[in-house]
């Protein structure tokens, strides 16, 4: 992006030299408020196509990915289930209970969107990607993310130690599991050749394929 581009809320975006838009968001932990939103949908109205770039977002809350995902749907979709721990035992969960999304009511995006992913995209990313995916014009490009959909539970240890993992099962519209990552639609590495050219393959190929 160089020096030539916008910030809204914990969003970094610009429009590239063939008139792609592309978003870049680092954590969902960083606020994005529905005026934000507008603005970057309105300031991208003019592009072809969008990248959002959710590589290395190692997640945070959920009610931001939501919001986002929200503004590329124009009707509520059923997304997956989630299960909850009703006892001790290992299984002891309960039945699947569906997770839908609805659209919003202010801007949405009509165009074909291109979502980056990497294995350093985990918790509400994972759940991002999920909803993305189900989604008509939207490809999802790059590696598997890194999962950790389900909702985590922190606790520590009597020596001092901290532990945190997924209390909450996710599951996908197949009711399988997505705790491991999802893969995307195109698999993309970044070439070593590109790399030594500074050159980002999986951009590139995103790029592509909104072209088309």
């Amino acid at each position: 992006m160089g020096n030539d581009y916008k910030t809204a809320g914990g969003v970094e975006y610009c429009i590239l030299d063939d008139n792609i838009g592309y978003m870049y968001y680092s954590s969902f932990d960083s606020a994005i408020g529905e005026g934000n939103l507008n603005q970057i949908l309105s300031d991208l109205a003019v592009c072809n196509g969008l990248i959002i770039d959710v590589r290395n977002n190692g997640g945070g809350t959920m009610t931001n990915a939501t919001k986002l995902a929200s503004r590329f749907t124009n009707k509520k979709i059923l997304t997956g289930y989630i299960e909850y721990k009703t006892g001790p035992g290992h299984e002891a969960f309960s039945d699947p209970y569906p997770i839908y999304l609805d659209p919003s009511s202010n801007i949405r995006w009509q165009k074909k969107v291109c979502v980056l992913t990497n294995r350093r995209s985990y918790s509400a990313t994972n759940d991002f990607v999920n909803s993305m995916s189900l989604l008509d014009s939207v490809t999802i490009v790059g590696d598997k993310t890194g999962g950790g959909s389900g909702l985590p539970f922190n606790s520590e240890l009597p020596n001092g130690w901290t532990v945190r993992f997924s209390a909450c099962p996710i599951l996908n519209v197949n009711k399988e599991n997505i705790e491991w990552g999802i893969d995307p639609d195109v698999k993309v590495n970044i070439s070593s050749y590109d790399y030594q050219r500074g050159v980002d393959t999986i951009i590139e190929t995103a790029r592509k394929l909104l072209k088309k």
